[in-house]
């Protein structure tokens, strides 16, 4: 029972570090450990500092101001939109676009790693 009752606070621990810091939601597979062990401690202490600084009732209050509404641009052809949407994918899934830009990728780190001093 007890080792029931530490994992569920170990769990609820943790869901409160992923809601508050989406570094901790991520993938974490393929990191080192030593660095996961940082970013852990990093988020823990972060979360006890905005605690901390929650509970302080002699901090003085200040105002913030509100920002302003984003202006955005409505279409209202949907079919144009959708249009513009299948445009944006097809160039995503272009596979020659693909090809000529891994091309060009692997000529830079040719050119990069065999003309360096190193």
């Amino acid at each position: 029972m007890k080792q029931e009752a530490c994992r569920k606070d170990v769990e609820r621990a943790f869901g409160v570090l992923q809601s508050r810091f989406a570094i901790v939601a991520g993938p974490t597979r393929f990191w080192h450990k030593h660095i996961l062990h940082d970013i852990m401690t990093t988020c823990i202490i972060m979360h006890n500092m905005i605690i901390a600084d929650e509970r302080d009732v002699t901090a003085s209050i200040e105002d913030h101001m509100e920002t302003p509404t984003p202006e955005v641009e409505m279409v209202l052809d949907e079919n144009t939109r959708f249009q513009q949407f299948l445009a944006r994918h097809r160039g995503i899934r272009d596979k020659d676009a693909h090809i000529a830009l891994r091309n060009a990728l692997i000529d830079h780190l040719w050119d990069d790693y065999t003309n360096s001093d190193n």
